[in-house]
Formats: C-alpha cells, sequence, structure tokens
C-alpha cells in the first residue's frame, strides 16, 4: 500500500509558483532491504532509494533524473499474487534510465503489462523548452496510458482518483498546502506535506477498498485505511533513512531543485504502531539543472 498526491502546473502564472509538486509515502514491509535516496546511474544523474530485495535488486519506487525524467509506482490491492511475475519497480529504473518520452514509454509498458502483478506507473518528462509532459498507466484499467491535463491529483493502490476514503482525506489536506505553496518558505512547505504525510487517522469505514480487497482479513484493511500506515511489520516505511521525498520543480527557466524530505523514527529496526507522530527532518540533496 503507497500512496501519492502530486499537483503540475507546465505553465503557471506567478513566477512564485511551482511547476510540480509530488508527495508519496512508500508503505513495505519493514525487514525488507532497500538503499536510502542517493545519485546512481552511468553519470550519477539519477536520484531515488532502491530496491535490494533478492532477485528484484536496483528497482525503485520513485525517482527522479537531472535529464527531467520523474517516474513513481504503486502496486495494485489485488488478492493473489504471482510470484513469478517480474518485479514492478523495474518499470520506474528502466523509464528513468531511457531515452524515450513518457507516453512512448508507457505505451511499451502497456504492451507488456500482463508479466507483472497489479501496478500504477506515473512517467513524466519534465522540460522548460518543449513543456512538462505527465502520464499515466495502469495495468488492471484502461489499455492505453493518458497523458495528464494540468491539475492535482491521488493515486494509491487502486486506479488513478479511484476515490478511497484516505485517498481523497489525504489530497484534501495536500491541497489544502499547496494552495499557500507560494507564500510558503521551501522549508516550510516540506513541513507541511510531511505532515500531511505523517496523518495516520483511519478513514473508516471505506466500502471502496473493502470491496477491492475482500478476500483480505478485515482488521488488515482497517490498518491500511490511513495516509501513514502503521502495523507491526509493514507500514510507511520511514526505518531512519529513507522516507516520502518531496519534489518541487520551480517556475520555468531556472534549474530544477531537488529536496528530499525524510522523517525519522526514534525506533531503530521498525515502526512501533503506538507510537506517536513521527520527528520529521528535510535535507536539501541538489541543485542540479534540470530541463
Amino acid at each position: 500500500m503507497c500512496i501519492i498526491f502530486f499537483k503540475f502546473d507546465p505553465r503557471p502564472v506567478s513566477k512564485n509558483a511551482y511547476r510540480l509538486i509530488l508527495a508519496a509515502n512508500r508503505d513495505e514491509f519493514y525487514h525488507r532491504p532497500s538503499k536510502l535516496a542517493g545519485f546512481w546511474g552511468n553519470n550519477s544523474e539519477i536520484l531515488s532509494g532502491l530496491d535490494m530485495e533478492e532477485g528484484k535488486e536496483g528497482g525503485t519506487w520513485l525517482g527522479i533524473s537531472t535529464r527531467g525524467k520523474l517516474a513513481a509506482l504503486t502496486n495494485y490491492l489485488q488478492p493473489r499474487l504471482d510470484p513469478d511475475a517480474r518485479g514492478r519497480g523495474e518499470l520506474v529504473a528502466h523509464f528513468l534510465t531511457t531515452d524515450m518520452d513518457s507516453l512512448t514509454y508507457l505505451k511499451k509498458v502497456s504492451a507488456e503489462g500482463h508479466l507483472y502483478n497489479g501496478f500504477n506507473l506515473i512517467a513524466a518528462d519534465l522540460s522548460t523548452e518543449k513543456g512538462d509532459v505527465v502520464c499515466y498507466y495502469g495495468n488492471r484499467g484502461d489499455p492505453e496510458p493518458v497523458v495528464l491535463a494540468p491539475g492535482t491529483y491521488g493515486l494509491s493502490n487502486a486506479l488513478l482518483e479511484t476515490p478511497w476514503r484516505k485517498l481523497c482525506f489525504g489530497k484534501q489536506l495536500f491541497l489544502a498546502v499547496v494552495e499557500q505553496s507560494q507564500a510558503l518558505p521551501k522549508d516550510d512547505l516540506i513541513a507541511q506535506l510531511l505532515d500531511v504525510l505523517n496523518n495516520d487517522e483511519a478513514q473508516l469505514p471505506d466500502p471502496a477498498i473493502e470491496d477491492q480487497g475482500r478476500e483480505y482479513v478485515q482488521p488488515i484493511l482497517s490498518k491500511y485505511a490511513a495516509v501513514c500506515v502503521r502495523c507491526p511489520h509493514y507500514g510507511t516505511r520511514y526505518r531512519g533513512r529513507w522516507a516520502p521525498p518531496v519534489l518541487s520543480h520551480e517556475e520555468p527557466g531556472l534549474p530544477l531543485t531537488l529536496w528530499v524530505a525524510r522523517a525519522r523514527p526514534s525506533f531503530p529496526s521498525s515502526v512501533d504502531p503506538g507510537a506517536s507522530a513521527l520527528p520529521r527532518s528535510s535535507c536539501h540533496v541538489s541543485s542540479r539543472a534540470i530541463g
């Protein structure tokens, strides 16, 4: 279970406006190994965390490159997983390293979608010269990818904009922050977005998530019904080093400033579901020119 909120406007009227603001939580088993966010690739041009699960090493769930390519992935909640399916994290890594534009890449992925368990994939080309293009494809939805119109979107473990209660609730919180983003210093913007991502209020009952996950045990689904998931062995992955990124794309004509905002738990190896809200911190990673 993961969740992504993003707003993009390729040509904002105000010079103080962001072209893209994206905030995301990655939910996973706490014991699954991964590398913290860092630059990698042939020229160290890609910023992302990396999955280190045996057989799926090198995949990722969210990343951005200095060439202006961004991709984000969520899994689709389904009753049974095919253990022989290909690792979905490779879909993000391959896009970040390919020369294909986002729509062409997602058309290729759509032809191979049956090789994977359920997923949703956002792929974007961020360019001050050609204009920003954000595309979406889910292999449990329409057969063809779509180019998204400028606006605000939410994505969890159903198709894009499926109105799960936690998605609608989190999107309202996200909108309240981004609507004042032009007036906020970057550190304050990141802190407020982290507050959104750290919200663990269960949004119940939710018939939509219950219907899609009807073969799951009900108490488990109830734990999943919050923006920030906290279970004894599974949940929003903070684990001290890697946590939800906030990527902000600045006004046209300026370089992209990459920020990674991360929350750090006070416990070293697993999330205590009874713990209070996680303390937050943020660090400016790079100001490399993009697009």
